[in-house]
């Protein structure tokens, strides 16, 4: 084998095994409830994400920050993607000034706690919905009146084993959500199963982020929605 060609298939095996390399960084970063692991990934994220007035702001954990085509998926809205790492409840909290710092946004999607329900490690229901209102006050302190979406803890087959804590979850926040007209709920999670179950197709290797085909379920779900309630503001 020529040297041209090892050192291919080298650079191959590379570009292949760093996405895995990083999503397994942020899993092992998921399990710290120390929001200081993701200090750097916080400093990077705010110097490359500048956001502009009537943006939509998506912020949360990784199937936020993989979502590629977001900017595409949501035209014509205008984005801006604060997503970072394995992202917890209490990250997205002590991060919030800075993640929703963009002046005058049109909405904002939040996609997180699927990190804070995992086997071996999982918080309640309700703890987590006070998590989501301690969110929504930080966010308040700055944005008094911007719509806030939540999606969905997503039904995956990584962690379908604690499915019923997470769907417990996501009825809760959907029922605050209805207590308050500027809070909204996308429910996604049955449209990305099958049979009761968790569609594999709707999943990357790993069994716990969106596939393309997933990501599309949550754009039939969002940009409707958004476009038709925004048109009324």
């Amino acid at each position: 084998m020529s040297r041209n060609i090892i050192a291919a298939f080298a650079i191959a095996v590379l570009l292949l095994s760093w996405p895995a390399y990083t999503l397994y960084g942020e899993i092992s970063n998921a399990q710290s409830e120390d929001p200081l692991v993701w200090e750097e990934d916080i400093r990077a994220l705010m110097e490359n994400t500048q956001g502009k007035p009537g943006d939509v702001l998506f912020m949360g954990s990784s199937s936020i920050r993989l979502w590629g085509t977001l900017e595409r998926d949501m035209a014509p809205l205008g984005t801006v993607n604060r997503g970072f790492g394995g992202a917890k409840f209490v990250d997205a909290i002590y991060y919030a000034d800075q993640l929703v710092d963009v002046d005058d946004p049109a909405a904002i999607v939040i996609f997180v706690g699927t990190n804070d329900i995992h086997p071996g490690a999982t918080k309640p229901a309700e703890v987590l919905l006070q998590s989501y209102q301690d969110l929504i006050a930080k966010i308040r302190n700055t944005h008094a009146a911007t719509p806030i979406y939540y999606i969905a803890i997503t039904p995956s087959l990584m962690r379908w084993e604690v499915w019923s804590i997470a769907d417990k979850t996501n009825q809760l926040i959907q029922q605050y959500s209805a207590t308050d007209k500027t809070l909204h709920f996308f429910d996604t999670g049955p449209s990305l199963m099958r049979d009761g179950e968790p569609n594999e197709d709707n999943y990357v290797f790993d069994g716990l982020h969106l596939s393309e085909s997933g990501y599309g379920i949550w754009t039939a779900i969002i940009l409707p929605r958004l476009l038709e309630d925004l048109a009324k503001n």
